[in-house]
Parts: C-alpha cells; structure tokens; sequence
C-alpha cells in the first residue's frame, strides 16, 4: 500500500502549455495529477479541446486527479463529465446506499462514516457496467475519508496462476438476499414496487431471482471475473468476488451474520462459478492482492478524480467531519464486449 506524501515530480506540459502533469507517487503513478498552468483556465472549454489527450492518459495510467481547476459546484462536474464522456448515467441495480444529488450525480456512499469499504469496481456484477467514474470532493474529512484506488492489471498479475485460472474458467457466482432488515432493499435496489418489473429485469439480465416468504426476494448472477479493457485490450480483475464475499466484512459485522442467519439467507455472498465455496485462503490471498496496490492520498477541496472502472478499483477510507464526495458514472459497456479472446 502506498501513502502519498512524496514531492511532486513533473512529467510532461500538455498543449499549449495550459496545464501541466506529475505524480504524488513517482514509483507507483497513481494516479497522474493533472493541474491547470495558467490562471482563468476555463475547465470545461479545455478537458473539451482535450478529451483524447485525456483519455489516452486515462488508458495509461487508470486514474487521473484533476486538481486546482475552476470546478466548484456539482452543475460545473456533472459538465465535466459530460464533455469527458458520454454522460453522467442513472444508478441502476444498485448495492451501494447512495443520495441523487443532482440529476444523474449522486452521494458517493451513504454507509457509515465509522466503516472502511473495501476496493472494487463499480458494477462489474451488471451485464452492462460504466467504463468510467469520477468522484467529485465538495468537503474534504477533517480526518481519513480517501478515497484509495488500485491497478487491476497489477491486482491480475500478482494473483496465483492456479486462483487466477479457476476464475478465468468459472467466473464466480454472486447471491443477494433482500427483505430481512440489512442492506437495500430489493425496492430501492431496482427501483421500483412492482414485482413484475423486478423480475423482467433479472430475465433481462442473467439473474436469477426467486421470491421467498415475507416478500423477501434472493437472487442468483453468474458473472466472469476477467475483463479485456475495449480500448487497451489489457486484461483485468474485473470483479465482486472478493468484495461481495461474507469473509470480507468487518469482523464485528461478519460475526452477527454468520450467528444470525443460515448461509441460504446473508445479504450477499460469492462462490466459484460452479456454485462451491471458495476457500479462506483464496480469499486472504486475493485481498492481499487488492491491498498491495492500494494507493491512498488525501482529499483537497474541488478535486475531481476521474477513474477507469475497468483499469482501477476503488474504496473509501473511514472518517471524522462532514465529508461530501459525489460521484457520477459514464460510457456504458456491455460484459460480452470486454470478454477476454
């Protein structure tokens, strides 16, 4: 894991000489700060004249921190977004506790300041997921409260060949359990009352859904855990296993669950693709692999991190304060497009 207090190191003036690019982290270069050269730089007009420059930087590097521009309000991302990608996307299937903040610009979490949430990509669970999301810092922590991102395609490689191919053969299975009181419900997961239209959704997309008593619901996705990236054709830990897993959870959390309910019943959990439970060890060994990339930098006011949720994961750190960071999701792309050949 690696902390950022280094010096700034300098790489390369982009056109024009209207802002220039370092790393916090000289070794690791994650992510590349990118800081306007002038003053009255208009943020949008420029990521607008600059959106390849941008995303060839992106595919490099898996994450950028726009740092320093004239980006202060949640209308001024949301058009940054929005001249960076394809669009800010409403949050479906969802599994985070989040606040809509502004049209599709959401609270990046509502979970408990006093809980860590360990790294990830967003929606990889989905048939169709965001290739990019970007993180919005409105009012830093007085203490913690980062946002820590990791390199998949290092997470990849560090992953025992024999782990890393059971995956690449089965996938993995993700199961939710909604009704008994933890997490979303299954209303506000898929947004909507009607039944009906829970269950075309799943149908929809691969899920298998089967309704219990007292109006709970369990659903069952068979997802892989490898992706090609559509734009560098690089491999990646494109996944929930870990994240999802029981095993995964606070201490204090997991406990209750496992003495409170029946394996059938946790909120969520994972397994191998062919249904059987994969092994503590496995799954100490994939954590330490998330972990030993894990970058963690502290937060400055207007900072906006723009990620690609393909090339990098992400977490957040507990804290102290009234920290505000939104985010918003762009450019959808499709599992069977970013299969691996």
């Amino acid at each position: 894991m690696s902390d950022f207090n280094a010096a700034r190191q300098k790489v390369r003036v982009t056109p024009a000489a209207l802002a220039h690019s370092y790393y916090l982290d000289p070794e690791r270069k994650l992510p590349l700060v990118i800081e306007p050269s002038v003053n009255d730089l208009d943020p949008i007009a420029w990521a607008e004249t600059q959106r390849e420059l941008i995303a060839r930087e992106l595919d490099q590097h898996g994450a950028l921190l726009f740092r320093g521009f004239d980006i202060r309000s949640v209308e001024r991302f949301e058009q940054f977004i929005r001249v960076t990608s394809n669009g800010a996307l409403p949050y479906h299937e969802r599994t985070s506790p989040r606040s809509q903040v502004s049209g599709n610009i959401y609270t990046s979490t509502d979970y408990p300041a006093t809980e860590s949430i360990f790294l990830h990509n967003e929606q990889s669970y989905n048939l169709q997921f965001p290739l990019k999301i970007y993180f919005f810092c409105l009012t830093p922590a007085i203490t913690g409260g980062e946002t820590p991102i990791a390199d998949t395609r290092k997470i990849l490689d560090a992953i025992r060949p024999d782990i890393r191919d059971r995956f690449a053969r089965q996938g993995y299975v993700f199961t939710r359990n909604f009704g008994h009181g933890f997490g979303l419900s299954w209303q506000q997961a898929y947004q909507t009352h009607n039944k009906a239209e829970v269950e075309q959704y799943c149908s929809q997309h691969e899920i298998k859904c089967t309704w219990l008593e007292d109006d709970r619901l369990r659903t069952t996705q068979l997802r892989p855990a490898i992706a090609r990236h559509p734009r560098t054709g690089n491999p990646a830990w494109f996944n929930h296993a870990t994240f999802f897993h029981i095993s995964t959870l606070s201490p204090l959390m997991r406990d209750f669950l496992l003495s409170e309910f029946a394996e059938d019943d946790w909120p969520n959990n994972t397994y191998y693709g062919d249904g059987s439970r994969i092994e503590p060890d496995v799954l100490d060994h994939l954590r330490q692999a998330y972990l030993r990339e894990k970058v963690v930098f502290p937060w400055q006011q207007f900072d906006v991190l723009m990620v690609d949720n393909m090339l990098a994961s992400h977490a957040r750190e507990p804290f102290n304060g009234n920290r505000r960071v939104v985010t918003g999701m762009a450019d959808p792309h499709l599992w069977k497009d970013c299969l691996p050949q």
